[in-house]
C-alpha cells in the first residue's frame, strides 16, 4: 500500500441542489440517512487510508461539528479551509503545506464504496494518475481522452460526444501537481499533460454517484437503499408487516397495523403510524413522526421531519425539521423543472426545505419547491418555486 493519506475537497456549496444547500453544503446531503462525504470517508478506510485532509469552506461548521477529528469512523481527520471559492485546484492547493510525497484527491460529493478506489490499479501505481468510469451521460461532466492507457485532454461538457468516459474526481499524485495547479483541479492537470508529464487513466467499475440536481437525491437514495443490509432495533406493534430489506433504528416504534416494504430506512427515535403505509425507497432520518394513515413512497425525509395523519408523500424530499400537518399531498408526475436557466423533464413531487410550517389539506403539484422556513396555512395548492421565508396565507 503506497497511499496512507488523501485530500477530500469538500468546499463548495452546489448551487443547483438549493433549497438543499442553503443550510449545508452539499457533501452534507444525506444519502441513505448519511451525509455524501460519509461514503467517501468510510471507503477510504476501508481500504486502510486513515489520514484525511479535508479542505473546507461553505458552510464549514457543518462537517466539522459532525466529523470531529475522525475517530468515531475509525480515521484521523484534519482541516484546511478555502477562505473563497475560486475552484477545485484552488482548494486542493490549500492542503500543499500539509501532503506527503505520495497522496489521494477525491472529491467529497460522491457517493462510492471501497471498491471504487480499489477496483483498478489507483492504489498500487507510480505517477500521477486519474480514475475514470464509463457513463451513459458523459455531457454533464468532464470527458477524459485517452491513447493506450495515457490523457491526452479533459473535455468539460463537450457539446459533441467525444467519449464516455468521465473525470470520477479521483486521483493519485505526487507534489509535482502543485506546480501546475491554477483554480481549476482539472485545467493544472491538463498543463502538466502538455508540458509533456504522463498521467495514466485507470478504469473504475465501483460505485460512482453525482448528486447534481435536487432530484438526484431521489435517484441516489434508491440506489444506495437496494445495497443496504436490513437491521430493526426499533419496538414493532402488533398487526405491522415487514416485508424486504428494512432497517429500523433503535427507539423507534411501528405502531400497529403500519405496512412497511423494503428497501427502506428509518433512523432513531421515530414514530410511525399506526396504518401508515411505508413504501419502497424511502429513507427517514432521526427524530421523525409520520401519521397515522399516511403513506410515503420514494421519498427522502430528513431529521425531525414531522408529516400529519392522511397525508400521501411520493417522490418527495423534506429537509430537517419540516412539518406538515394532516392531509399534505404531494402529486408526482413527470414535470418540467427550470435551474439555473436549464430546463429538465422529471418524475418528481414536492421539494420542501428546512424547518418550513405546512398546514393540512395542503395539495403540492408536481415538481414544487419550497424554501426554506416557508410557513404555507392550510387548504392552499401549490406549483412551482416558493422563496425561502415566504408566508403564503
Amino acid at each position: 500500500m503506497q497511499f496512507k493519506q488523501a485530500v477530500v475537497l469538500a468546499a463548495g456549496e452546489g448551487e443547483r441542489l438549493r433549497p438543499f444547500t442553503v443550510s449545508k453544503p452539499k457533501v452534507m446531503i444525506k444519502i441513505g440517512d448519511k451525509p455524501i462525504l460519509q461514503y467517501v470517508v468510510e471507503a477510504l478506510e476501508t481500504n486502510g487510508i486513515r489520514r484525511i485532509i479535508f479542505v473546507v469552506g461553505y458552510k464549514k461548521e457543518k462537517i466539522m461539528d459532525y466529523f470531529g477529528d475522525g475517530k468515531d469512523l475509525g480515521v484521523e481527520i484534519e482541516y484546511v479551509v478555502q477562505e473563497h471559492l475560486l475552484g477545485t485546484g484552488d482548494a486542493l492547493k490549500q492542503a500543499e503545506n500539509k501532503t506527503a510525497d505520495r497522496f489521494l484527491v477525491l472529491s467529497g460529493d460522491n457517493v462510492i464504496d471501497a471498491a471504487t478506489i480499489s477496483d483498478s490499479e489507483l492504489l498500487n501505481t507510480e505517477g500521477n494518475v486519474i480514475l475514470i468510469k464509463a457513463h451513459e451521460d458523459a455531457s454533464r461532466y468532464g470527458v477524459v481522452s485517452v491513447d493506450d492507457g495515457m490523457v491526452t485532454d479533459i473535455i468539460e461538457k463537450p457539446e459533441e460526444e467525444i467519449s464516455n468516459l468521465v473525470n470520477t474526481g479521483i486521483y493519485a499524485f505526487g507534489k509535482e501537481i502543485f506546480k501546475f495547479m491554477d483554480d481549476e483541479l482539472t485545467s493544472g492537470l491538463i498543463s502538466m499533460v502538455h508540458s509533456g508529464i504522463p498521467v495514466r487513466a485507470y478504469a473504475t467499475h465501483g460505485a460512482w454517484l453525482d448528486v447534481v440536481y435536487p432530484w438526484d437525491i431521489l435517484r441516489l437514495n434508491d440506489i444506495v437503499l437496494k445495497g443496504e443490509p436490513a437491521k430493526i432495533e426499533g419496538k414493532i406493534e402488533r398487526g405491522v408487516t415487514i416485508d424486504g430489506k428494512v432497517s429500523i433504528g433503535k427507539k423507534s416504534v411501528i405502531r400497529a397495523n403500519s405496512y412497511v416494504k423494503g428497501p427502506v430506512i428509518i433512523g432513531e427515535n421515530c414514530e410511525i403510524g399506526p396504518n401508515a403505509c411505508i413504501f419502497p425507497s424511502t429513507s427517514i432520518g432521526n427524530d421523525a413522526k409520520i401519521g397515522a394513515f399516511t403513506e410515503v413512497k420514494n421519498s427522502v425525509l430528513m431529521d425531525m421531519v414531522r408529516i400529519g395523519s392522511f397525508s400521501s408523500i411520493h417522490d418527495s424530499i423534506f429537509d430537517t425539521g419540516s412539518y406538515a400537518e394532516g392531509g399534505f399531498v404531494a402529486r408526482s408526475e413527470e414535470t418540467d423543472i427550470e435551474i439555473g436557466g436549464e430546463h429538465h423533464k422529471v418524475k418528481v413531487g414536492a421539494m420542501v426545505g428546512v424547518y418550513c410550517k405546512l398546514g393540512s389539506n395542503i395539495i403540492a403539484n408536481p415538481g414544487t419547491i419550497i424554501g426554506n422556513h416557508a410557513v404555507i396555512k392550510s387548504m392552499k395548492e401549490l406549483s412551482g418555486k416558493i422563496p425561502d421565508g415566504s408566508l403564503v396565507v
